[in-house]
């Protein structure tokens, strides 16, 4: 199979000898420069890409996406070409969708990733409640720029632009569009599942890691992390070293233990 474009599977780290990849997927309102500080985190052997979704950076000319299984089919086809084995993360409404992929790669007998990250989300197989309407498709322009620069990544200088500020609410109100129409299909997986959430996240619910656990027939565990949906500032931009399918040696197992972490001391338990 061909590999997708450039700008849909965005090489953020490129080792030119990679054994394997990081694959990060958008959040709402999103791109792949949120992920851009992570490259100095990428083991040996391991590149990091990002999937850029329709309507935004190198695919600005491009129609948004128009529904939820329109863009879980455009990822699918990203992430069918990186060529080498990965490991699957999507934080927020992107994990949702990494999780949903993965079942989608697999009902169409492609190559699963090896492992599954899934970051500040509630499991979806209550489907869409209230509490993961957040943000709400029906605030208004500045209730939607305070969620993400009290609860997201936002930097301070696009506030100070209008024409900055007026493309971030436009990106945010396409993926809420998106968000909005997923359906959870009852589908489960087999590949090993690791679940990270912050500690003080309005949005996750204390049952997501066990819910997150019945998705999949294969180990798991939930970590939980000092901060809000997005941690502390140091603790996102070393994320990929909390990611435990980074951390064996190539060539091994790379299943994550069944437990969860303690926000305070970092430890397995459970």
């Amino acid at each position: 199979m061909s590999a997708a474009p450039a700008t849909t599977l965005v090489a953020l780290k490129r080792t030119g000898q990679a054994e394997r990849a990081l694959v990060c997927l958008g959040f709402c309102g999103g791109g792949t420069a949120a992920y851009h500080e992570w490259a100095a985190m990428m083991p040996p052997a391991t590149d990091l890409l990002a999937v850029c979704y329709p309507g935004r950076e190198g695919r600005f000319a491009e129609d948004f996406a128009d529904s939820w299984d329109a863009l879980a089919e455009d990822v699918v086809r990203a992430a069918t070409t990186t060529g080498v084995p990965y490991v699957l993360f999507g934080h927020s409404m992107g994990g949702w969708m990494a999780f949903d992929v993965t079942t989608r790669l697999a009902a169409a007998g492609a190559p699963l990733p090896e492992a599954l990250v899934v970051s500040s989300c509630n499991a979806p197989d209550r489907g869409l409640t209230a509490r993961d309407r957040f943000p709400d498709r029906r605030g208004t322009d500045d209730e939607l720029l305070t969620w993400m620069s009290t609860h997201g990544l936002l930097p301070a200088h696009v506030l100070g632009d209008e024409d900055l500020t007026e493309m971030a609410v436009e990106l945010m109100r396409a993926d809420i569009r998106v968000r909005d129409t997923f359906t959870y299909t009852g589908a489960r997986t087999t590949v090993p599942l690791q679940v990270l959430s912050g500690a003080g996240d309005p949005v996750v619910g204390d049952d997501a890691g066990t819910r997150w656990g019945a998705l999949t027939t294969a180990a798991h565990r939930h970590d939980v992390l000092p901060g809000g949906h997005f941690y502390t500032p140091e603790v996102w931009r070393t994320l990929p070293d909390r990611i435990a399918a980074l951390k064996a040696p190539l060539g091994q197992p790379r299943t994550p233990a069944t437990g969860h972490t303690d926000p305070k001391t970092g430890g397995l338990s459970g």
